[in-house]
């Protein structure tokens, strides 16, 4: 495990998005030390997300992503700096 990816910020995102939108699927990963001398980069933030959720079913992308956004509400603000989306099959999709 990485303690960049289970430190309180990913813990409370993590915990946010399941909240709202109970996805299937989560992976959260901290890239903020891929950014190291970028000046937004100090104090951490930088985020892959990988999400697959029921709500998106028959959504565009764009909708998706805005869902997300207002999911994490004030922690795009206090918590991440930039997040970098990418939205995943549905395995409850698959199996219909």
């Amino acid at each position: 495990m990485n303690a960049a990816t289970d430190s309180p910020r990913m813990a409370r995102i993590r915990a946010t998005l399941t909240q709202a939108l109970a996805p299937t699927r989560l992976e959260l990963v901290d890239d903020s030390h891929r950014h190291a001398g970028h000046a937004g980069a100090r104090q951490g933030g930088h985020c892959t997300l990988r999400i697959a959720a029921p709500g998106f079913a028959g959504k565009r992308p764009l909708e998706c992503h805005r869902m997300i956004y207002a999911a994490l509400g004030e922690l795009m603000h206090t918590d991440i700096h930039a997040l970098s989306i990418e939205l995943l099959p549905d395995v409850a999709e698959d199996l219909e």
